[in-house]
């Protein structure tokens, strides 16, 4: 046997046990997929519990036809969560049964889950977020949130890593909404706050028809160096990051990358280069994790 055809095998194999929530986080969610797979083996399969409840919320705005059936979507996790809570049997779902026993094994803090889940119901509508401070709480309220609750199934005190955890989720969250751009404004939503809109004489029309426009990128451009600050900000106290903790500061890599390939792309968020895969970042998170670094 050759060595390509154990290393082959090894790989088979490594696909047939995948979970099925490690496979449609892969499926779905392929930068926090990777940044778990540098997690210690016993907690990988919690962050995929939260990993899928987290794209289950967030892609309720995409199933639904009306505002009412994402508030009816919604709602229904908000009870499954509370079922959990309440230790109540687990609803059938292939997340939520999972997730209900992740929220029992690791305590995990309520209040993160209803804040997770109040903010996605800004999803439901069209209008944009009104300033740059709104947009910021929206990401907070999702990604921030999000790892705060990775820090609870790492086991990490979260005083000592809450900071960082919010800087780095704001910052991947703006980064995030900026890649998703010609997403959005395909489905008509636009997430550039109307500030700044208003402020760079941005024309939704042109948002909407994917146009590449200097107004597009003044605002393309604010975001990101708000999203770049978060990050910058994260790392000033690197060091008194606890080394459990720097799994969840991951994202920033992530994010960091596509800042800099927007920057080449002059800040143009529809440049066509930008839709193509990062496909060294595995490496990129590997590199990294090695150092403890974000």
């Amino acid at each position: 046997m050759t060595a390509e055809t154990r290393k082959g095998r090894s790989r088979s194999g490594a696909i047939q046990r995948r979970s099925p929530l490690a496979e449609l986080v892969r499926r779905h969610d392929r930068d926090r997929y990777q940044t778990a797979l540098f997690a210690p083996a016993d907690r990988r399969e919690a962050l995929f519990a939260l990993y899928a409840f987290n794209y289950e919320i967030a892609r309720v705005r995409e199933i639904v036809t009306q505002p009412m059936l994402g508030q009816i979507r919604l709602q229904w996790w908000r009870e499954a969560v509370a079922a959990a809570y309440a230790g109540a049997p687990a609803r059938p779902h292939e997340v939520a049964e999972p997730l209900a026993v992740v929220i029992a094994d690791h305590a995990l803090t309520r209040v993160h889950f209803d804040r997770m889940i109040a903010t996605r119901e800004r999803d439901l509508t069209d209008e944009p977020p009104t300033s740059l401070a709104a947009l910021e709480d929206y990401a907070e309220g999702t990604s921030a949130t999000l790892l705060y609750l990775v820090l609870e199934v790492l086991g990490v005190p979260e005083p000592a890593a809450r900071e960082p955890a919010r800087e780095i989720g704001i910052g991947y969250a703006l980064a995030g909404l900026l890649r998703a751009m010609p997403f959005h404004a395909g489905a008509g939503r636009c997430y550039i706050p109307a500030e700044i809109a208003a402020r760079t004489e941005l024309d939704r029309q042109d948002h909407a028809g994917l146009r590449d426009t200097a107004a597009l990128r003044a605002a393309a451009a604010e975001i990101a160096e708000a999203a770049a600050g978060h990050l910058q900000a994260a790392r000033q106290n690197r060091r008194e990051v606890p080394r459990s903790a720097r799994v969840a500061m991951l994202p920033a890599v992530v994010a960091d990358r596509f800042l800099a390939r927007l920057i080449r792309a002059d800040y143009n968020p529809f440049a066509p280069e930008l839709a193509a895969p990062d496909t060294l970042q595995g490496w990129r998170l590997f590199a990294a994790a090695l150092r403890g670094r974000f």
